[in-house]
């Protein structure tokens, strides 16, 4: 685990390297969050990811949102999307919980045109479907929005899963 001052230390090869895929396959926001160093602590950082993303044209954001997987999917996942859908039994579920998954996937991705989103560390499968079939409801602008503010949850739980507070 690195400290904040080993973080403020790296080139930006490095923090790209390091941090790059923090935002799920864009690693453009690691690039836009270096610009804002030095970070005073971590929570600075993560704010740093997260403003980066809020600060983005839609179309970059729109692009990262659609760059997440499915919950629950069966295809090849980031390390860390494999990591956090395992933390909460998404990758063992029985046919009855994937086939639920898979419908409100397909759902919610016609309904909005980008993958459901919900950053999933401490979460219940429970919890994770009752947003799902509550989400699926909203407008496309809410859930734009909510979608760009799981994003923000996730960089904050992988951020702190590299960088001591």
């Amino acid at each position: 685990m690195m400290t904040i001052a080993d973080v403020n230390a790296l080139a930006p090869v490095d923090f790209i390297a390091r941090f790059g895929d923090v935002a799920e396959h864009s690693p453009w926001v690691a690039r836009e969050a270096f610009a804002q160093r030095p970070f005073e602590d971590r929570d600075a950082m993560v704010e740093a990811f997260a403003t980066a993303l809020k600060s983005a044209n839609p179309d970059a954001q729109r692009a990262l949102i659609r760059a997440h997987p499915d919950l629950a999917t069966k295809a090849r996942l980031t390390a860390d999307s494999s990591r956090e859908q395992a933390g909460v039994g998404l990758d063992a579920l029985s046919e009855e919980e994937f086939a639920r998954f898979k419908k409100l996937n397909s759902a919610y991705k016609d309904r909005f045109g980008f993958p459901f989103i919900f950053a999933v560390k401490g979460a219940t499968k429970q919890m994770i479907l009752a947003a799902f079939e509550e989400r699926v409801s909203h407008s496309p602008e809410a859930e734009f929005v909510t979608a760009i503010a799981q994003i923000c949850r996730i960089f904050c739980f992988r951020i702190e899963d590299r960088v001591a507070a």
